[in-house]
């Protein structure tokens, strides 16, 4: 296992700085490497490595959404108004939407396949986006209207709520029958999470100011998070708290309270980042299965490009009450393209759980990250200077 992780991170490392040199995401190059050492080629890697996959994509996500959490300014983005409100769901939904009506007719697959396909790929890719608003905003661009901040708010809640759909349909779909509870659950596990989180943000933050080192506070919070995790997955109570929820809101209320705690935490996530980041994508890449991927037609790329197209008409409907131009809206629009953080983190889980619709599923999530990460990342660089107004 462990001259397998040393695989990983090594060649997952080459594969993506080449993939960056020539001006597309490091995560292609990742993804890639890892279809290289999977066993559809080289088969390089240890079986004991996909037994303890699905717990490295679980710390990935919290690393993930606790980052976004650290870098939500909550009064930046009252400052938007409804439109901040809007984005951050109708465009998933619209997408969800899309997958929904179209995924059983271009597939074959039932509603509740189509809708936890649907679900995944759904989500933006803060790796893809959060980097690039912020350089955005270094520069100026779309600063007169808070553009950046209202794709990056849009991008975190987006994400947050996508997953929590997910796992209400998994669990519909694990038990064979449509559980209401369930469904009533996903607004009161959103509330529940938020609850919890600043009761543990209030908690942490005396510790922190007691403690003082940074290394430390970053275990603690890591392990806490862990914790919320674990006890959601073990409580079986009909009306449970979302700790994804929960971890975001930690890291908003830290910031909120300690800006400058809160930036030296986020600084020690994105360095553990650098390395998750490698090891997320790399597995995605050893998850894939050639001999079924040629077996699928073209029709999985039709639904991707149906389903962004509805995302495109929820973008232009959240913004309507915005002051942006169309030429801003535009560019909504193309931030909010790209995919690959969360379909890399939950696209495997389906076939993890020996789901039929499993290996599509996860065959369509790659997809979505090969097609869309490049895409959504070129348009950004290409046309933020033609479409955003430097301040």
């Amino acid at each position: 296992m462990i001259l397998s992780f040393i695989i990983i991170l090594i060649i997952g490392f080459v594969f993506g700085y080449i993939s960056n040199k020539i001006k597309l995401p490091s995560l292609i190059g990742m993804i890639i490497a890892g279809i290289l050492i999977g066993p559809s080629i080289l088969n390089l890697i240890d079986e004991s490595m996909f037994k303890i996959a699905p717990y490295l994509r679980q710390i990935a996500l919290i690393i993930i959404l606790t980052r976004s959490g650290l870098s939500l300014r909550y009064k930046e983005i009252y400052k938007l108004g409804i439109s901040a409100i809007l984005i951050c769901f109708i465009p998933a939904f619209f997408e969800i939407i899309g997958i929904l009506i179209f995924g059983p007719i271009l597939l074959k697959i039932n509603h509740l396949e189509a809708l936890l396909l649907g679900s995944v790929l759904a989500a933006v890719s803060p790796a893809i986006i959060v980097p690039r608003m912020i350089d955005l905003k270094e520069k100026g661009y779309g600063n007169n209207k808070n553009i950046p901040e209202l794709v990056m708010a849009g991008a975190s809640v987006d994400d947050i709520i996508v997953i929590v759909i997910f796992y209400t349909v998994l669990g519909i779909i694990k038990n064979n029958k449509i559980d209401f509870i369930g469904i009533i659950n996903i607004p009161v596990s959103i509330i529940l999470g938020v609850v919890i989180g600043i009761i543990i943000g209030l908690v942490l933050i005396l510790i922190f100011k007691k403690i003082k080192n940074n290394t430390i506070n970053v275990i603690i919070l890591l392990i806490v998070s862990g914790v919320l995790v674990f006890l959601e997955n073990k409580i079986n109570a009909p009306i449970n708290f979302s700790s994804l929820i929960s971890i975001v809101t930690i890291g908003i209320f830290i910031l909120a309270r300690d800006q400058n705690l809160a930036d030296n935490l986020e600084n020690k996530y994105k360095k553990m980042w650098r390395v998750f980041e490698i090891i997320l994508f790399v597995l995605v890449g050893l998850e894939l299965k050639l001999s079924y991927v040629k077996t699928l037609n073209f029709m999985p790329i039709l639904l991707l490009f149906i389903g962004l197209s509805f995302r495109t008409i929820g973008v232009f409907i959240s913004l309507l009450l915005s002051k942006l131009n169309v030429r801003e809206k535009l560019f909504v629009c193309f931030a909010y393209l790209p995919k690959a953080t969360v379909q890399a983190s939950i696209g495997a889980i389906a076939l993890s759980e020996n789901l039929n619709v499993g290996s599509l599923v996860l065959s369509i999530a790659i997809l979505s990250i090969l097609l869309t990460a490049p895409l959504g990342a070129i348009l950004i660089d290409k046309t933020h200077d033609k479409l955003l107004v430097v301040e």
